[in-house]
């Protein structure tokens, strides 16, 4: 049985998890060489575009302008070609096992059922041909070759049909155990269009569920709503650097009465090509309520938190908690499914079962409290929520407003407030005590535009959730199957004020399905994938991705 609360246990960097030895960053291991060549030619190419940004500048400057001209002159714009696609996946959930005072946490497999895989697309250009791409360990290790990168060519590139059929290059549930990363090589300067997912499943033992999660592309400043390090409940941050420099990490953590002071939560090092472990408990014991920010200096890190239950003897769930959406005055969260109102009302009035049961989660970073108006739509409209759905989350603080007495069904849920916030809503499965039980958190994410990359996985009952919180939208949603084959598009139009369920099929075609190409237009839409398991309680859920970037412009000035 698994010690949950580790108040004095320090943070723990596994391997990828390298031990932490508390040297410099000149200690840290050489990145492979895939990362640091990558980075390399960005760094060059930015300072060829700077240069020749400056020159621009000095030509306009030393033009005359005539006596007492002081027309203002605009800083030219110059092209930042997009780089390459990154999506670093979560490693398979892992139990924790525990350690003495001042020694590294330690982890062991969770169960003989359990199963970690990873699904991904990667799309080609408009010409037919895939960019160089592979699905990779966090060292550089390819495990799957994807696409070959094309040769380099003195001359021009050869002619290829004008009516080249789309394809996709395709890993279809590829088991993995431990981090893994999806990379995807830019094309014509433009970031090429690509998406994974890891999906966790056991059947047995104390992480008993499903947790699954999009590979992310990392960053330098993260949200992370939803932990939770009360008795019975395990909270473990990952932090993940694919990049070829050392990542210095300080956290920021809330609870449920304001920000949380905690020793140790600055200044962790993220060498180059590992995860680092942060046990939760360790920082912020006995919160109900915790949110993390972390910033990273240096390489930007990917990050998530494996969140777990285990109510006495009987396991309540495991989840990948991922980032949600930066602060701001308007979060929209889709994929909430909500179980029967009446099983959940006695079910989360037992003690140890507050929390299994349906929430809204808000975090409010600044100094002012905010007043919060929640919108919950359904298939047919808006429903009420308890109160009026207007609440008052104090400054600093995570605040939880339930979703309770909500007919069953997905939802989309829309938030606004006076000041700037974050959120995520908490989804269960099961309604009996004393049977095994799982939950999910759906983050705050941005809303659809054109060609996201939507992976899923390839067993259990799965689904399309859009939403479209005011005005009319529609969605295109085109599948792509593990022969790397693109199929003809479907559309659905989405009423105002409204959330549709789409159900995934099998196949298409005679080929498994093994993700989506989606698009909206119209009004504001928001879309997620929500999986369950035909006669089990699991459950997850995940926010469709960020689509490609493309090519930017940016203002280039001298100055000294």
């Amino acid at each position: 049985m698994p010690r949950d609360d580790f108040p004095d246990i320090p943070d723990k960097t596994d391997t990828a998890d390298t031990p932490d030895t508390g040297g410099s960053a000149d200690d840290a291991p050489e990145p492979a060489a895939r990362p640091r060549a990558r980075r390399l030619g960005g760094v060059l190419a930015a300072v060829v575009l700077v240069a020749a940004g400056g020159g621009l500048v000095s030509a306009t400057a030393l033009t005359p302008q005539g006596p007492g001209s002081s027309r203002p002159i605009a800083a030219p714009l110059a092209a930042v070609p997009a780089g390459s696609s990154v999506g670093v996946c979560p490693g398979p959930a892992r139990l924790l096992e525990g350690a003495s005072v001042g020694a590294d946490p330690q982890f062991s497999p969770v169960s003989a059922s359990a199963r970690s895989d990873v699904s991904a697309l990667v799309l080609g250009s408009g010409s037919g041909v895939l960019p160089g791409s592979r699905l990779a360990s966090l060292t550089g290790t390819t495990l799957v070759e994807v696409a070959q990168a094309a040769p380099a060519s003195e001359g021009p590139a050869p002619a290829r049909p004008a009516a080249a059929a789309p394809l996709a290059g395709v890993v279809a549930q590829r088991g993995v155990d431990d981090v893994t990363v999806l990379s995807a090589d830019a094309q014509a300067g433009r970031q090429p269009s690509a998406g994974a997912l890891m999906r966790y499943t056991a059947e047995d033992g104390d992480l008993r569920g499903s947790a699954a999660a999009a590979c992310q592309q990392p960053g330098n400043d993260l949200w992370l709503v939803g932990a939770n390090t009360a008795l019975g409940r395990t909270a473990v941050l990952k932090l993940s650097n694919d990049s070829g420099s050392p990542a210095t990490v300080s956290l920021e953590l809330f609870g449920a009465e304001g920000l949380i002071q905690a020793p140790g939560s600055r200044g962790l090092l993220v060498a180059p090509g590992t995860t680092r472990s942060v046990i939760l408990a360790g920082l912020a014991p006995g919160q109900e309520r915790l949110s993390v920010r972390v910033r990273s200096a240096g390489g930007p890190v990917a990050a998530h938190i494996q969140q777990s239950v285990l109510r006495g003897l009987t396991p309540g769930g495991v989840e990948f908690i991922a980032p949600a959406a930066a602060p701001a005055l308007r979060q929209v969260i889709t994929g909430v499914d909500i179980q029967d109102p009446a099983g959940l009302a006695g079910l989360t009035s037992q003690a140890g079962f507050a929390d299994a049961g349906p929430a809204l989660q808000l975090t409010v970073p600044g100094s002012a409290d905010a007043v919060i108006a929640i919108k919950v739509f359904g298939r047919d409209g808006q429903k009420a929520l308890p109160g009026g759905g207007v609440v008052t989350a104090k400054a600093g603080s995570v605040t939880e407003v339930p979703l309770a007495g909500v007919p069953a069904g997905p939802y989309t849920v829309s938030v606004s407030s006076d000041v700037s916030f974050t959120a995520a809503a908490r989804v269960t499965r099961g309604l009996t005590a004393t049977d095994a039980s799982d939950f999910a958190w759906s983050p705050a994410s941005a809303r659809l535009g054109s060609q996201h990359v939507v992976p899923v996985p390839g067993s259990g009952d799965r689904y399309l959730i859009f939403g479209a919180p005011e005005g009319r939208a529609t969605i295109s949603y085109t599948p792509v199957t593990a022969d790397g084959k693109i199929h003809a598009a479907a559309a659905a139009d989405i009423a105002g004020g409204t959330t549709a369920s789409i159900k995934v099929p099998a196949d298409v075609a005679g080929s498994q399905l093994v993700g989506y190409l989606v698009s909206a237009a119209g009004d504001p839409a928001y879309g997620a994938v929500l999986l369950q398991q035909d006669g089990k309680q699991d459950i997850s859920t995940i926010a469709v991705a960020p689509g490609a970037a493309g090519q930017e412009q940016v203002p280039v000035t001298l100055g000294y």
